[in-house]
């Protein structure tokens, strides 16, 4: 499907993973394989060569092959992945997905015992050899923190098999099953049978009983499915604590994300509770829009939380949308738009809708030298400009980052947000700057509130149902009982200002990150209020604050979220910082209750 509009430049596209593989029908070429097997071989005569008197020297060299097996293995891994995410239907890539992951896992055991060796050294020899290890030194570091939760070389080797075989397997079940859904809706007298990327662009219509009846056909779909995948998602958590709390001995399910991600649980804590006692500010918010869509009952139904305060059905055909997002980067700074140009210049993008395709969107950033791969599913809503801003944001981000090792290419999650949503603010800016139409630009403002919500207030309570589901699952508590929890989950979440019809027990089975990634979703949170704060910065200072907003970016992982963040003057550790972050969105609130409400038609 073409959707171009002015810039013809522009054409929605598969990508094209040859630059990442040149692998006919999948199958990738012998002497890649070849290629990782001698260097894993090479790696595994280290073994007995590793003892406290080894030299900075041969350290290093170590740490240099470990660096290239790493890099090879990342480009089958997010090879074969990708290959699955363009259509989940393909068996043979489904088949070649199994089979490198099995590979990856082996890989892992038999190079395992570098980091088994390298956390149980004594801390007098550990810091001698990181005294020389330069850019590794974080690498290093960080891998010494998880000293206290590793256990033997054959537990670790047979949990790492267990995961690709069992866990793995299940995760890509789900992603199977719920990928080949297909939601039926009448959209003007027309029954459509759509993906659920085409049906999630109705909760944003003007009309109010088609997004009802568009929420009503997700779970009508997924409903009849929810205690299957309700039972997929207790069998994945119960490995999940079984391994971390367990066997590991973290002191919580979330503490072993925590530490994933190099921030203090005290810190998650904080975000958590700050977050929580802000969720009367978008309460407030909720009361204003069902004045504002005159809502008969004075509330919204949770079919309306996203529903535009304009009747405008404006689109964005894909190359005006692609035009927009470049010129706000270049607008910013023409660096990051040249990043972002390159994404699009060398095919690294796959923006058609199909079905089969998996729903959503994302950023894949392989190694340092490849271009991010990104995946979106364009449908011309503003949304989708939006997340075109978001997912080119994440690969400036690596881009931008692309100077460190493979070990310290990839930023921590909680930090992996903040270029994605500054993108979508420079976006939502220009916009804001060229819109004359007040209804647009009214309802633009609405939106903006609408995305911290949904980034913020959203993505905390489905931390905090993770945190409850893992104490009910432990308690053996039915799917049933899991979904009665979810509901009590959004009754705290809205209180009195939206209702919550029956059928959203089941929104919780339909939520991919609690099951490919427990507590993953708090980073969301994180990246917003950090974002709204960095923003705030970037407006009363202009071109100073670029260079140290570069500076974030620059960084990567190369050290903790809060040593990168304390350069620039920002502390996680205190609640008034994520204050406010919410501080600006009740101003921007503030903002629109000035304004007079419209008169019922």
């Amino acid at each position: 499907m073409s959707q171009n509009g002015k810039n013809a430049k522009y054409e929605q596209q598969r990508w094209s993973l040859s630059d990442l593989l040149e692998a006919p029908e999948g199958a990738p070429l012998e002497s890649e394989l070849e290629k990782l097997e001698e260097l894993v071989s090479a790696f595994e005569g280290l073994r007995d060569k590793l003892s406290p008197e080894i030299s900075p020297e041969d350290f290093r060299a170590a740490i240099l092959q470990l660096e290239e097996i790493t890099r090879t293995a990342y480009q089958l891994g997010h090879y074969s992945s990708l290959w699955f995410t363009e259509d989940t239907l393909n068996q043979k890539a489904l088949s070649f997905a199994g089979k490198i992951d099995q590979l990856l896992a082996e890989i892992k055991n038999r190079t395992l015992f570098f980091s088994l060796w390298w956390k149980g050294l004594d801390a007098e020899v550990a810091e001698r050899l990181m005294a020389d290890s330069g850019p590794y030194h974080y690498w290093l570091d960080e891998m010494r923190h998880f000293k206290p939760y590793t256990l033997s070389e054959p537990e670790e080797k047979v949990i790492n098999i267990k995961d690709v075989n069992g866990a793995g397997g299940l995760q890509n079940i789900y992603e199977m099953i719920t990928n080949r859904y297909v939601f039926p809706l009448v959209v003007d007298g027309e029954e459509k049978q759509l993906t659920r990327g085409e049906l999630m662009v109705y909760p944003r219509h003007h009309d109010p009983d088609l997004r009802a009846r568009a929420y009503q056909s997700l779970y009508k779909v997924f409903g009849p499915d929810g205690p299957i995948l309700g039972q997929m998602y207790i069998h994945l958590m119960r490995n999940w604590y079984t391994e971390n709390v367990t066997l590991r001995g973290f002191t919580s399910p979330i503490a072993a994300r925590n530490l994933n991600n190099d921030i203090p649980d005290e810190v998650v804590q904080t975000l958590l509770d700050v977050s929580r006692r802000n969720a009367p500010l978008f309460q407030r918010f909720f009361r204003l829009k069902a004045r504002w869509i005159n809502m008969p009952s004075g509330k919204l139904r949770r079919y309306d939380v996203y529903a535009p305060v304009d009747k405008s059905d404006k689109e964005f055909p894909y190359g005006d949308g692609v035009s927009m997002v470049l010129e706000s980067f270049k607008d910013f700074d023409p660096r990051v738009a040249e990043l972002a140009e390159k994404v699009f210049s060398e095919s690294h993008i796959d923006s058609e809708v199909r079905k089969g395709k998996r729903s959503g969107a994302f950023c894949s950033s392989v190694s340092p030298g490849w271009t991010p791969y990104v995946m979106a599913n364009y449908q011309s809503k503003a949304d989708d400009v939006a997340t075109l801003a978001h997912e080119l944001g994440h690969a400036i981000h690596a881009m931008l980052a692309a100077h460190h090792t493979q070990f310290t290419f990839h930023s921590s999650l909680p930090l992996a947000e903040t270029a994605s949503t500054f993108g979508e603010l420079l976006l939502v800016d220009r916009l804001l700057s060229r819109e004359d139409d007040p209804a647009v630009r009214r309802d633009m403002l609405f939106s903006q509130i609408d995305d911290s919500y949904a980034t913020v207030m959203r993505q905390v309570y489905f931390a905090l149902f993770e945190l409850e589901a893992h104490e009910l699952i432990q308690q053996d508590k039915s799917v049933d009982e899991l979904a009665e929890a979810y509901l009590a989950n959004l009754a705290e979440q809205f209180g009195d200002s939206v209702e919550v019809s029956e059928e959203f027990k089941w929104e919780w089975v339909a939520i991919p990150h609690i099951y490919q990634a427990p507590f993953y979703v708090y980073a969301y949170a994180f990246g917003q209020l950090l974002v709204l704060s960095l923003y705030q910065q970037y407006k009363s200072e202009g071109e100073a604050f670029k260079p140290r907003y570069l500076k974030i970016l620059s960084a990567g992982g190369s050290d903790s979220p809060g040593n990168i963040l304390k350069d620039a003057g920002i502390e996680i550790a205190s609640a008034d910082f994520w204050q406010g972050g919410f501080d600006v969105v009740e101003r921007q609130m503030e903002e629109l209750e000035i304004l007079e409400i419209p008169e019922p038609a």
